[in-house]
């Protein structure tokens, strides 16, 4: 039982450096967000000139805000060579 409740609920969030709830509020902010881009681009379908920016901005924003903190977050801190490892100054 542990071993699907871990895939379900824990191993993921994990991956990605985050436990469960603060994954669960990132996903709920991109999905919101996602949405209200989506129904942007559906109105702007029919209306060409309202949101003709919307979509690709919130695209380029979530993109960032998923890939690039992920790989901040990833990174070893600043000042060393890796995990596990001093600079050569400390």
């Amino acid at each position: 039982m542990r071993t699907m409740l871990g895939k379900l609920f824990i191993d993921h969030p994990r991956s990605v450096q985050e436990n469960y709830g603060e994954h669960a509020v990132m996903a709920a902010s991109f999905g919101g967000r996602m949405v209200l881009a989506g129904l942007a681009c559906l109105v702007h379908a029919v209306v060409p000139g309202l949101f003709v920016r919307t979509g690709s901005r919130t695209i380029t924003a979530l993109y960032d805000e998923m890939v690039v903190n992920r790989n901040r977050k990833a990174a070893p801190p600043e000042g060393t060579v890796g995990a596990g490892y001093r600079s050569i100054s400390g």
